[in-house]
């Protein structure tokens, strides 16, 4: 298979394409173009071309377009999570799922496409501005810059995507460079769907060759970008005046205070921990529990990790499948040995099969261990315990990341005070902080990134407010 470029509604070959290989079995998987300099120009001259037909669109008709795509996509539902277990490694059973999210997100950027709305303002609230009428209008941007990551290749791509076309504006994306296919998968659908040639561009290729250009590039309005901080930090710093929304990952941590029923949520924690190979940028990473139960909950904790099955991403029981990388693997391992080197203890998991890692349990590590302070993106936990609930908030927020935290706990006073005292975007009060559905705001603090996705506040984002101030005679 040879995949093209997408530009200006129509495929485009380049000089230079890279093979793609299924990171579970290493077999190729496709051909996919490298987009050079030249090549990112010209989505963007397309998407810059498109600005005015879509700004001036009608809402019904972008929502109709949206509405479409979800459609097309819940028709060919197993066709999508196929793919995405190919080219990700996803176990099929999550890829479903996020497939099923994907619709979802779509779906409420078709709904939100025809709820973007302004106010009146009451100028003779002032003195001076009696005799006036004054109302707000929401305006796209323009041309928006997308850069999404590997581990949600869809769903991640429609909460850019979606909102941007919901409010009018051009995309040019750039997917990650293991998960391209999926992407070019929802430009066709877009395609099909109506939207006009140049609303959406799909470019892949290094980011030195696609990025760069993108964000220097005056006539992008807006980077939207998914991945690591120090990428996040690069684009900051290099995007000049241009709108700029970060996600970049968390230690996400969970609280589970004394009195929690954990044999009835055991199952969820260990999904948190340990879905997508831990590949998710709110997996639990850290949880800290109360010591009056913490040897049932390790043992518990433990025996429900080796349930999980790991093994061919395509098998309907797998739980488990590859990394994304050997490099992944090699670097997580390398934290793990780091860790228990510095005193904390290896209690399940640790080995590798070529690109499979075993979900991994340590306990009592230290919190400047890497496995702690920094995103592991590995399915790798680290338990610790506390006395006191001030303590534990306290371990939580002595992080430089601040994505969502999650708390276990039958006190309603603790509760309200883990709402206030935690220092992240999101606090999930008797859940994990994995949970997230794909209307809420979602973001974080600290180097986990600023602004905010879920699709009625990403078109925030991606819009511009405007007043008109009429003087009445």
């Amino acid at each position: 298979m040879k995949q093209n470029l997408w530009i200006n509604g129509e495929s485009v070959e380049t000089e230079t394409y890279r093979p793609l290989f299924n990171p579970f079995n290493g077999e190729k998987i496709a051909d996919v173009a490298e987009a050079g300099k030249k090549d990112v120009r010209k989505a963007i001259d397309s998407a810059a071309g498109a600005v005015r037909a879509m700004a001036e669109m009608d809402a019904h008709k972008r929502s109709d377009i949206l509405r479409r795509v979800a459609e097309f996509i819940q028709e060919d539902r197993e066709e999508c999570a196929r793919l995405i277990a190919e080219e990700s490694s996803k176990p099929l059973k999550i890829a479903r799922g996020e497939v099923d999210r994907t619709i979802m997100t779509y779906t409420f950027a078709s709904e939100e496409a025809r709820r973007i709305h302004g106010e009146t303002i009451p100028m003779d609230a002032a003195p001076g501005g009696e005799g006036r009428v004054a109302y707000t209008v929401r305006e796209p941007l323009g041309v928006i810059a997308a850069i999404t990551p590997f581990n949600f290749p869809m769903n991640l791509v429609a909460h850019k995507v979606g909102p941007a076309i919901a409010a009018g504006n051009t995309v040019v994306l750039k997917p990650a460079s293991q998960t391209p296919l999926s992407a070019y998968k929802i430009a066709s659908y877009f395609h099909r769907a109506g939207l006009p040639a140049g609303a959406l561009n799909v470019v892949t290729g290094s980011g030195k060759s696609v990025g760069d250009v993108l964000i220097s590039d005056d006539r992008v309005k807006m980077v939207t970008f998914t991945g690591s901080p120090e990428v996040g930090k690069h684009i900051r710093e290099n995007a000049g005046l241009k709108r700029v929304t970060l996600e970049l990952g968390s230690n996400s941590a969970l609280i589970v205070d004394e009195g929690t029923d954990f044999n009835k949520v055991m199952p969820r924690i260990v999904t948190g921990a340990f879905s997508n190979q831990g590949q998710v940028c709110i997996s639990i990473q850290r949880i800290f529990v109360h010591e009056s139960i913490a040897d049932k909950f390790v043992s518990t904790f433990v025996e429900e990790a080796g349930k999980l099955k790991v093994g061919n991403p395509l098998d309907e029981q797998t739980d488990l499948a590859a990394m994304i990388s050997a490099n992944d693997v090699a670097r997580a391992k390398t934290w793990v040995q780091d860790a228990v080197e510095n005193g904390a203890e290896l209690v399940y998991g640790g080995e590798s099969d070529k690109q499979i890692l075993k979900p991994t349990v340590l306990l009592n590590a230290q919190l400047t261990d890497k496995v702690s302070c920094e995103e592991v993106f590995a399915p790798v936990v680290h338990i610790n315990t506390f006395i006191e609930f001030d303590d534990a908030l306290a371990q939580v927020n002595d992080s430089q990341f601040g994505l969502q935290a999650g708390v276990y706990t039958k006190d309603l006073q603790k509760a309200f005070k883990a709402a206030k005292i935690l220092h992240v975007g999101g606090v999930m009060i008797n859940d994990i902080p994995t949970f997230r559905v794909d209307h809420m705001p979602y973001g974080g603090v600290k180097l986990s990134g600023n602004g905010r996705e879920g699709i009625k506040y990403a078109l925030e984002e991606m819009t511009e407010l405007k007043l008109v101030s009429i003087k009445l005679d």
